[in-house]
């Protein structure tokens, strides 16, 4: 591809429309937080079990590739701040059929995400009132979050600020607990001291591959700040501030409870992956009613999810329309918010509920596959477009280079080299296989359709 064709621009001002009502505050916490994500409270227990200690060793290289996406990413959204983000990106640096299928393929997995966090939010809020059935909560929070975001956009700025506020908040005072304990000063425990960090890789090498797996698909959502930027009041600043932090968020939050965890609590322990691990570690240090606070603190953080996926979705659709792909009804602004794209993802998200009822074994699993890597193919296209918008950059607006990918381009080709192994680990596992075929099936339909749309405008001229 030519440059002139890696520098043109989409063929809408996108965002135009959408208000800026995202204050400095909402989107610093959105930052924040927004790396405290259900799949780190939820699902790093199996990966607990699959790897034992060695799960700190998994959380810090798939930490360390999120480290070079989000550099790769936060170069390219504070120079072209935009609601699309990633998929605004490779339809500029590779073209619209790119966009088109990064876009899509995050809007479907975003709309999935939805159901599936109003599910586990329903199953927690069941377990305190057993006499109230399942879907009614999973209705009203959807009713609740679609109600946030057809509001102004601050509305879901300010539920998403004090979302992660306690989720910062719970999981930092999660932190000075398990260190003090450790440590043995905790009034009430005995140091563990390193007794159960002997069997450092208790299930060898595919064991710490299982754990892996799922360290990188907790790290999703991450994406969700460079979408938010665009509406916020300085979207450049933003995104700059937001990459910059990025680093120590990670090394703090994820590689440093997996550590106080695995050091507290024995990595076989039944209750790591019944309970979830930061429960099973609080119970193991006795503090009263710990485990149970903890367990408010996972609800929370499936609804802070619920809330960002229904705004991410919106965006990303919004977007995508905005560029002349997708049905022009989901390009419908009033009051600065793109309410039919937040009806519609809505509706996808609920429909994927009503699929987990009535054909949980064929129809609703199909679907949790075909959005198994799709985080994966997203972050191939984020490096891809870096590779060469960067180029463009350095020749033409060097100025509006205010974050830059380290090391360039030798670390966007290992981040690259990172995400072809995790495709060829996927592919070993049984379990992770079907994943990889599923969303590769999805990826290659997109692409085709994206593709057929390019030709087709490009020979209306």
């Amino acid at each position: 591809m030519s440059n002139s064709t890696t520098a043109k621009a989409p063929r809408q001002p996108a965002d135009a429309a959408l208000s800026h009502g995202l204050k400095q505050r909402h989107l610093s916490m959105i930052a924040l937080g927004g790396v405290i994500g259900a799949g780190l409270f939820v699902g790093s227990g199996a990966g607990i079990a699959a790897a034992g200690p060695s799960i700190v060793v998994a959380y810090t290289v798939s930490g360390l590739l999120v480290m070079l996406v989000m550099r790769m990413l936060g170069e390219m959204s504070a120079a072209y701040p935009s609601s699309g983000s990633f998929s605004a990106h490779a339809e500029r640096a590779i073209g619209p059929w790119a966009g088109f299928t990064a876009g899509w393929a995050f809007w479907v997995l975003l709309c999935t995400a939805v159901g599936l966090e109003g599910i586990g939010a329903a199953q927690i809020v069941h377990g305190w009132l057993p006499g109230t059935p399942e879907w009614a909560w999973v209705a009203l929070f959807m009713v609740v979050f679609c109600g946030t975001n057809l509001a102004a956009v601050k509305n879901f700025g300010e539920f998403e600020f004090w979302f992660a506020a306690l989720k910062v908040g719970a999981i930092s005072l999660f932190l000075v607990l398990g260190v003090l304990a450790i440590c043995g000063i905790l009034p009430g425990t005995d140091s563990p001291g390193t007794s159960h960090l002997g069997d450092f890789l208790p299930h060898g090498g595919n064991g710490l591959i299982i754990g892996l797996l799922a360290s990188v698909f907790a790290y999703g959502g991450l994406e969700t700040v460079t979408i938010a930027a665009a509406e916020s009041e300085n979207p450049v600043r933003g995104v700059a501030s937001a990459v910059r932090t990025a680093m120590w968020r990670i090394a703090l939050f994820y590689i440093g409870s997996m550590a106080v965890i695995v050091t507290l609590v024995p990595w076989d322990s039944p209750e790591v992956v019944e309970k979830g691990p930061y429960v099973a570690a609080l119970d193991e240090l006795g503090i009263p009613g710990a485990g149970q606070l903890m367990n408010i603190v996972v609800l929370v953080a499936l609804l802070s999810a619920m809330n960002a996926n229904i705004y991410g979705a919106s965006r990303i659709g919004y977007s995508l329309v905005e560029r002349g792909q997708g049905p022009k009804v989901l390009g419908r602004v009033s009051g600065g918010v793109p309410r039919v794209a937040v009806l519609v993802s809505s509706l996808f998200g609920f429909g994927c509920v009503l699929l987990s009822y009535w054909r949980p074994d064929d129809v609703f699993s199909w679907l949790l596959n075909m959005i198994g890597a799709v985080i994966l193919v997203v972050w191939i296209f984020i490096a891809a477009s870096q590779l060469r918008l960067r180029r463009h950059l350095e020749r033409e607006a060097p100025e509006k280079l205010v974050v830059r990918m380290w090391a360039f381009p030798w670390l966007t080709w290992v981040a690259l080299a990172g995400m072809a192994a995790v495709f060829v680990l996927m592919a070993r596992e049984p379990d992770t296989r079907v994943q990889l075929y599923s969303t590769g099936g999805m990826t290659l339909v997109l692409a085709a359709v994206g593709y057929a749309r390019q030709r087709r405008d490009t020979a209306r001229g």
